[in-house]
């Protein structure tokens, strides 16, 4: 039996997360310290504190998940259930640094300030209102593409996630995005709807994005992870820092394929999936995609209680 330690992406975030972490945990507290530091500001008032509006903002959320993550793994190796119960991590999207945090690849306040780079970046690269993304449910990857190709016309339409069996998520150019939901519900799925997201994430419409990535991963001190990421990209592990920072710039225009990361985790002796930090979306991916495996959420005191007594 091994267990992968996996890390959620945007939209999990909520004000309040990873407080009671940090007022049960002092290494726990230490993240969010170590990330305020890091970005000059105090992002855990945001986080704890502040407007939903104003953390769901890209550029906060991104380094306000990471630390969040990162805080629930320090309460986790106070318990003795740190990194050393893991034989793989992975992360959806802003999730793979994260878990390149926690496996030791990069500092915490390194991942800070990359994800704040990282969210600007993103958020910069397509003017307001010209793209958009849209959640396809209930068609598979393959007719998902075929749909995005068909509404493209000349304009930019792909499939950004893949996160389980029955979702996908389309992104690029908003006329071609809708033109899509149109042409999904017409393919038979049973729901395509609109995202209310600010930007068309992981579509060649951010690759503005991905230079300034590049330009900040190149001056980031790198090291193996102490355990193999599997990359949203490739959907397989890999452990030379060189290729793992070529990879997150790919990501930025690339696809996240969680779908078939979790199939190639549990083909690979994976029976247990830690859903590390804010939320429990993977979780819910895992349990649709990887139905024999144990999947969990840990991102309060409770959680950690839970497995302690089980």
């Amino acid at each position: 039996m091994s267990t992968a330690f996996v890390f959620p992406g945007q939209g999990a975030q909520t004000i309040g997360m990873g407080r009671a972490l940090a007022e049960a945990y002092p290494g726990a507290r230490a993240v969010f310290d170590e990330v305020d530091d890091a970005l000059g500001e105090k992002l855990s008032a945001l986080i704890w504190e502040g407007e939903i509006e104003t953390l769901t903002l890209t550029e906060n959320a991104q380094p306000a998940l990471m630390a969040t993550s990162m805080a629930a793994l320090r309460a986790l190796e106070a318990e003795g259930l740190g990194l050393e119960r893991a034989s793989h991590v992975a992360g959806h999207s802003l999730g793979e640094y994260s878990a390149l945090a926690a496996a030791g690849a990069v500092s915490v306040a390194d991942a800070a300030r990359l994800l704040r780079t990282r969210g600007l970046a993103m958020q910069q690269a397509v003017p307001v209102g010209q793209g958009a993304m849209a959640a396809v449910l209930g068609l598979d990857f393959d007719t998902v593409t075929e749909v995005a190709e068909t509404a493209a016309e000349g304009q930019v339409c792909q499939v950004a996630n893949e996160n389980d069996p029955a979702q996908n998520v389309v992104s690029g150019d908003r006329d071609a995005v809708e033109r899509a939901c149109v042409l999904a519900k017409e393919a038979g799925a049973k729901r395509a709807l609109m995202l209310p997201v600010s930007a068309p994430f992981h579509c060649a419409l951010m690759a503005p994005a991905a230079e300034k990535m590049a330009e900040a991963l190149e001056n980031v001190a790198m090291t193996a992870p102490a355990v193999p990421l599997v990359a949203n990209v490739t959907s397989e592990a890999v452990s030379d820092p060189a290729e793992i920072k070529a990879l997150l710039i790919k990501q930025v225009t690339g696809q996240v394929r969680w779908k078939t990361s979790v199939e190639w985790m549990a083909a690979n002796g994976v029976t247990g999936f830690w859903e590390i930090g804010a939320g429990k979306a993977l979780t819910g991916m895992i349990r649709r995609i990887a139905r024999e495996a144990e999947a969990r959420s840990v991102g309060a005191p409770e959680d950690i209680k839970a497995i302690l007594e089980g």
